[in-house]
């Protein structure tokens, strides 16, 4: 199977890393060619355009920030959709909006291809291992045709159902994630306020009922300062507008991620959008004049789990 990839940002890199490391024969592209430089010195091939790509491959991945970077990939002129044809897999690794990938899907199907959604989650170090969770949006049958790649790039495999469907269940997680990130900013801060060691703070949440992925992940860089959790203010902002936009579709009177969007959007406003996300506990520190620090802490994330073959997650039923 010849795998193309188009998106080697943070996420995207890592993903198509594990591809190339576990022996598939790995065509790349990205708009920044040195992005792409350690793949082709490493075996991969370049596509010199994404319907290129698509003449020459057999499963063609996405994973780029938005979904109108998505949606320019696939419908140019030089796009995939122009060289996309029957028998052939798209698979969709982006955050995006379920409605668009829908629309995209179906243009997919009208050339006899199949289309799939397969957002990740966990973190880029665990993209970074193969140790990521993947959800898969698509027909059973296309399911079982891509397990294959999609074990070789994550750990945990769950197919959510028809395509979109991942799409979807992925903003919630992520809207979960950055409710979760907001009010450990608030916890950390309101602790040191009040006196407690940062260090004791950090392990009192880890063993508590108030413990999380993101705790484990996140407290952690901004105790250490550096906030880099490879995650961005203005990535926050996009997923954040695409779970409300699921809630509005569907008549959900949401309450509490109006007010994470407008945190978010003022933390862009004061800090740039390209900065770190976890630096949203700033908006609390400057008031406060508290520095949020703690020694002992690394400065990014690695995983420390061995890399584990992948296999499907099985809802209950």
């Amino acid at each position: 199977m010849r795998i193309g990839f188009i998106g080697l940002g943070n996420v995207g890199a890592k993903l198509a890393g594990s591809l190339q490391r576990n022996g598939f024969d790995l065509t790349v592209r990205d708009l920044d060619p040195v992005a792409a430089q350690p793949f082709l010195d490493a075996g991969a091939s370049w596509a010199g355009s994404p319907r290129e790509m698509a003449e020459e491959c057999d499963t063609i991945i996405t994973c780029l920030p938005s979904p109108a970077a998505c949606s320019e990939v696939m419908e140019a002129d030089d796009g995939i959709l122009a060289g996309l044809s029957a028998g052939m897999v798209w698979m969709e690794m982006s955050t995006t909006d379920e409605a668009e990938v829908r629309r995209m899907g179906t243009l997919v199907q009208a050339v006899g291809a199949e289309p799939v959604d397969c957002p990740v989650s966990g973190g880029c170090h665990r993209a970074a291992t193969g140790n990521i969770a993947i959800l898969a949006g698509c027909e059973r049958s296309t399911f079982e045709r891509v397990l294959p790649v999609l074990t070789a790039m994550g750990r945990r495999i769950l197919h959510t159902g028809p395509l979109g469907s991942a799409s979807v269940l992925k903003v919630v997680t992520n809207y979960l994630a950055t409710a979760n990130l907001v009010t450990l900013s608030e916890a950390l801060v309101t602790a040191a306020a009040a006196g407690m060691d940062l260090s004791t703070t950090y392990e009192a949440i880890r063993v508590s009922s108030g413990n999380s992925f993101v705790h484990e992940t996140e407290s952690q860089v901004i105790l250490n300062g550096s906030r880099d959790i490879s995650f961005t203010m203005d990535l926050v902002v996009k997923d954040i507008g695409l779970f409300d936009d699921v809630a509005t579709r569907h008549g959900v009177p949401l309450e509490v991620s109006p007010l994470l969007r407008r945190i978010f959007e003022d933390g862009q406003e004061r800090y740039g959008p390209r900065e770190w996300s976890p630096n949203i506990i700033r908006r609390l520190e400057e008031p406060t004049g508290l520095e949020i620090r703690a020694s002992g802490f690394p400065a990014e994330i690695l995983d420390d789990e061995p890399e584990e073959p992948g296999y499907e997650v099985v809802p209950r039923r």
